[in-house]
C-alpha cells in the first residue's frame, strides 16, 4: 500500500509537470505563430514546422516518401503520432493537434522513465526530482528525443543488474533512435573485457556477445529502411555532418566571439578529437573507482560529448538530466546544471526574436555565452564527480520486483 501510495503521488506530480510543458508549448496562437512569439515566449516546438514541412499532415511515410533528419526509430515514431493525430481529429487536424499528441507520448515516456527508476529502487529525493524536472516542462513538447531517452535509462538499469547484453542490445535500440546511447557501448564493452577476473576466453565471448546483440538491434530498425530508401535513411547522417554549429556550442560561441572562427570541416574534426581525448581522460582516471561498473561513465562521457559537439540544442539537457539523477554523487551541481540551462534556453530563444526584432530586443550572444559557460561550468563540476567519487548509495542496492 505504501508503494502504492507513493507512485501514485510521484506519478501525479509528474502527470502536472508533463501538464505545464504542455502549457507552455501550446499557449502560442494556435493559428500559427506570429510575430516571433515562437522565441520571445519560448514555445517553439519542432511539432509545430514538423505537422506540414515534413509530410505529417498528409501522412507521407519517412524515408521513403518524406525526407527526414532523425534516426529510423524517431522516425517512426513521428509517423505513429501522425496517424493517430489524423485518427483522432479528422479533417480538422492541426499542428497543434499533432504538438498535442507528441507532448502526451513523450509525458507517457517520462512515466516510463519515473517506473523504471522506481522499481529498480532510486531514492525518493531523486524520484521526485524526476517527477518535477524543470527540464520536463521545457521539453516534453520539444521534439521526440524522450524516446531515446528511455532506452539510455533503461539500458543503465540492464547493466546494473549485470544484463550486460540485454543493456547493449537497448543501447542498439537508442542509437537507432538519436546518436548519444553509442557512448554506453565501448562501456560495455571495456566492462566485459576488463572489468572481471574471469578467465580471458569467458570474457572475450561476453564482449562478443554485446558487440552482436548491439548490431542486430541497430541493423533490425535500419536495414529495411536503408535497403530500400538510403538517400533519405542517410540524411541524419548527412545533416549531423554537415550543420554549422548552434548558438550555444563552445565552437559557435568562440567563432562569433572572435576568439577562434572555425569552419565545419574544422568544426567535425578538432570536436572529434576533443571528445576521445576528453573520453579516454574519463575512462582511465574512472577506472580505479568503476572498473566494476564502467557503464556509470556513461554520464560523464554523455556530458563531454555534449560540451565538445558542435551542436548544442536547447533540448540536450533532457538527454543528460536523468542520467545525472541515476549517477550523480551530489544534487547541488545538477541544480546549477538546470538553472544554468534555463538560462542558456531563454538567452537563446531571446537572442533569435531579438534578430528579428521583436521582444525583449536587447539579447546578444554574449548572453548565451554566460548562460552557457555556467552551465559548462556545472558539467565538469560534475564530470569531475562523476570520476573521482563512489556513486549513489542506491546503485548498490537490489532492485525491487
Amino acid at each position: 500500500m505504501g508503494w502504492d501510495r507513493q507512485i501514485k503521488r510521484l506519478m501525479l506530480a509528474l502527470a502536472l509537470t508533463c501538464a505545464l510543458g504542455w502549457l507552455f508549448k501550446s499557449h502560442c496562437a494556435p493559428g500559427g505563430w506570429t510575430g516571433s512569439e515562437q522565441y520571445s515566449t519560448g514555445c517553439y516546438s519542432d511539432a509545430v514546422p514538423f505537422w506540414d514541412g515534413r509530410g505529417v499532415a498528409g501522412g507521407e511515410v519517412p524515408y521513403f516518401q518524406a525526407r527526414l533528419e532523425y534516426p529510423v526509430l524517431t522516425g517512426a515514431l513521428i509517423w505513429a503520432e501522425g496517424g493517430v493525430t489524423r485518427l483522432l481529429f479528422g479533417a480538422s487536424a492541426n499542428a497543434m493537434h499533432f504538438l498535442f499528441i507528441v507532448t502526451l507520448v513523450n509525458a507517457l515516456l517520462a512515466g516510463l522513465v519515473l517506473w523504471l527508476l522506481r522499481r529498480a529502487g532510486m531514492d525518493d529525493r531523486r524520484l521526485w526530482a524526476w517527477a518535477l524536472a524543470p527540464p520536463l516542462v521545457l521539453y516534453v513538447g520539444h521534439n521526440w528525443d524522450m524516446l531515446a531517452i528511455a532506452f539510455a535509462v533503461a539500458a543503465m538499469l540492464l547493466a546494473r543488474e549485470s544484463r550486460t547484453v540485454a543493456a547493449a542490445a537497448t543501447a542498439g535500440l537508442g542509437l537507432a533512435a538519436k546518436l548519444y546511447p553509442v557512448l554506453m557501448l565501448p562501456l560495455l564493452g571495456l566492462g566485459a573485457l576488463f572489468g572481471s577476473d574471469d578467465p580471458w576466453l569467458k570474457r572475450l565471448r561476453l564482449a562478443t556477445l554485446l558487440s552482436l546483440a548491439a548490431i542486430a538491434a541497430w541493423a533490425a530498425a535500419n536495414l529495411p529502411v536503408a535497403a530500400f530508401a538510403f538517400t533519405n535513411w542517410s540524411e541524419f547522417y548527412t545533416f549531423s555532418s554537415e550543420r554549422s554549429g548552434t548558438a550555444a556550442s563552445f565552437w559557435e560561441i568562440m567563432g562569433v566571439q572572435g576568439w577562434w572562427v572555425t569552419s565545419t570541416p574544422d568544426r567535425n574534426l578538432y570536436a572529434a578529437l576533443a571528445f576521445l581525448a576528453g573520453a579516454a581522460a574519463i575512462i582511465g582516471l574512472g577506472w580505479h573507482q568503476h572498473r566494476a561498473r564502467l557503464w556509470i561513465l556513461f554520464t560523464p562521457l554523455l556530458a563531454w560529448f555534449m560540451l565538445t559537439n558542435k551542436v548544442y540544442s536547447p533540448q540536450f539537457d533532457l538527454w543528460l538530466y536523468p542520467m545525472l539523477l541515476m549517477t550523480a554523487p551530489r544534487l547541488r551541481p545538477v541544480a546549477l546544471f538546470v538553472a544554468a540551462g534555463t538560462a542558456a534556453y531563454f538567452a537563446e530563444f531571446w537572442w533569435f526574436a531579438s534578430t528579428d526584432g521583436a521582444w525583449p530586443y536587447a539579447i546578444t550572444p554574449i548572453h548565451i555565452a554566460i548562460a552557457a559557460a555556467i552551465r559548462a561550468g556545472a558539467m565538469l563540476w560534475l564530470i569531475a564527480d562523476a570520476v573521482r567519487l563512489a556513486p549513489p548509495e542506491w546503485i548498490g542496492r537490489q532492485s525491487q520486483p
